[in-house]
């Protein structure tokens, strides 16, 4: 009997939930990934295959915060960088992800800058 890692589980919840979402020029998609040290996001559009903005909690802003507020100041960044590029409506792809915590703070922190997810 095969045994099926945490990764494994988090990346059949990921590819289903990549297979029901889409990024577009006009509705990019926001990428989540969390590591355990920290996170990170992109804004993808998935028709072009090209990131239009990212983020990462390796910044040096970011790296002194405590982990849920790094996540909320990721998000806020990712806002900023978004609206640089022209982008205020994303659609969002927590990544497999429980939808709690840093993901949670990212998405919030993105909401409040201004970015509509």
């Amino acid at each position: 009997m095969a045994v099926i890692t945490k990764e494994a589980r988090r990346l059949k919840r990921r590819r289903r939930v990549r297979a029901k979402i889409s990024g577009t020029a006009a509705r990019p998609r926001v990428s989540v990934f969390r590591s355990n040290r920290g996170v990170s996001a992109q804004l993808i559009d998935d028709v072009a295959a090209r990131t239009i903005a990212s983020v990462s909690w390796t910044e040096s802003e970011l790296r002194s915060l405590s982990p849920t507020a790094r996540a909320t100041r990721a998000g806020a960044l990712l806002a900023e960088r978004a609206k640089a590029a022209g982008v205020s409506v994303a659609v969002f792809d927590r990544g497999g992800y429980l939808y709690h915590g840093q993901v949670k703070a990212l998405a919030e922190g993105a909401r409040e800058a201004g970015l509509t997810l």
